[in-house]
């Protein structure tokens, strides 16, 4: 029997991450942070929103996989709005309600998962990393951009398009532009490529956020103040969502959680006291940036799961359809009788 085979496709704005699993490891109840049979990096083309079925088709074409691919997930950034397989909008992509299913379907020919880049690393984290067995997370990425996703009950929360949108609450209406038009969000000011950009203003030098985290742990005094205010603004968005959704851990991604417990400790203290009598974990995720690839696998899963469930109930309704038609005319049969029954009952009286 030939092997099956789930892919996974994180659309980035630069690169296009491909990893595919064999079909019995998708699951994420056989191996935590399981061995792909493939994987690879593709740059982003220009032109991605027109042709985006091909585009996938492609990648998924570049892993070679000698197993036949079953279904498909596809994950985006942006405005996502799952449940209609739409990508509302995206501002470093150029699209604005792109049917990504319906172009991906047509171009490959098997079940297609969707949803957006940050949930998928979540359900990546949930199903094979760091919230593993965990039901009730808050992650949030600290990379160019700044977002959360949560798992509630177990459930992953999709609400609207701009359900996680955290990255862009003002936290300096002074502060330096941000892409959406804004100052001073988020993102902006406490995001990796935010804080690298800080950190080459101070020291005249083209630097980035790891150099950054090096002179904090150093005790260089303008990198600790620097930090300090980031940590801070940071973690006075997030723990109202913390508070409000239930969440017992607090796991951060992107290239700023590279800092480790430089990051972790100072979030935790203030968390505590922000958050008294409450007792938030904070730790960092593991999959890195295979996370959002590795939920798009599971989001393949899914899909398919639910199809096979749709199969199933079509054809539940189709026996129950042929009980029914049975059943009907049997009823008629009956019907048909009963003037003879009738006769024959008057004629034995008389």
């Amino acid at each position: 029997m030939t092997q099956q085979a789930l892919v996974g496709v994180d659309v980035g704005g630069t690169r296009i991450k491909v990893v595919a699993l064999a079909r019995g490891a998708a699951d994420g109840t056989a191996t935590q942070d399981p061995t792909p049979l493939a994987e690879a990096v593709l740059p982003t083309p220009r032109d991605i929103g027109s042709r985006m079925g091909e585009v996938v088709r492609e990648a998924v074409d570049a892993l070679h996989v000698e197993a036949s691919v079953a279904a498909i997930g596809v994950v985006v950034p942006g405005l996502v709005e799952e449940r209609s397989g739409l990508a509302r909008y995206s501002a470093n992509l150029g699209w604005r309600d792109l049917p990504v299913v319906e172009h991906v379907r047509a171009a490959t020919g098997v079940e297609v998962g969707f949803g957006h880049d940050v949930r998928a690393g979540l359900l990546g984290e949930s199903r094979y990393g760091a919230a593993r067995l965990r039901d009730d997370v808050l992650f949030v990425p600290l990379g160019t951009g700044v977002a959360g996703a949560l798992l509630s009950g177990g459930r992953l929360v999709l609400g609207s398009e701009w359900t996680g949108e955290i990255g862009h609450v003002v936290v300096d209406p002074a502060g330096p532009p941000c892409g959406c038009g804004a100052r001073g969000c988020l993102e902006v000011v406490a995001g990796a490529a935010a804080l690298g950009r800080a950190w080459s203003e101070v020291t005249g030098q083209r630097v980035g956020a790891d150099d950054l985290a090096h002179a904090v742990a150093q005790g260089e005094k303008r990198a600790v103040a620097l930090w300090q205010h980031a940590v801070r603004v940071l973690t006075d968005v997030v723990a109202p969502v913390l508070a409000g959704a239930g969440s017992r851990l607090l796991l951060l991604g992107g290239g700023l959680s590279n800092a480790g417990s430089l990051l972790t400790e100072p979030v935790t203290e203030r968390l505590r006291l922000l958050m008294p009598g409450r007792e938030i974990e904070v730790a960092v995720a593991s999959l890195g940036d295979r996370a959002a690839a590795l939920g798009a696998v599971a989001l393949a899963a899914d899909a398919l799961a639910a199809d096979a469930l749709a199969a199933d109930a079509l054809a539940a309704d189709a026996l129950a359809a042929d009980a029914l038609a049975a059943d009907a005319l049997a009823d008629d049969a009956l019907a048909a009788d009963a003037p003879a029954r009738d006769t024959v009952g008057a004629e034995e009286q008389s």
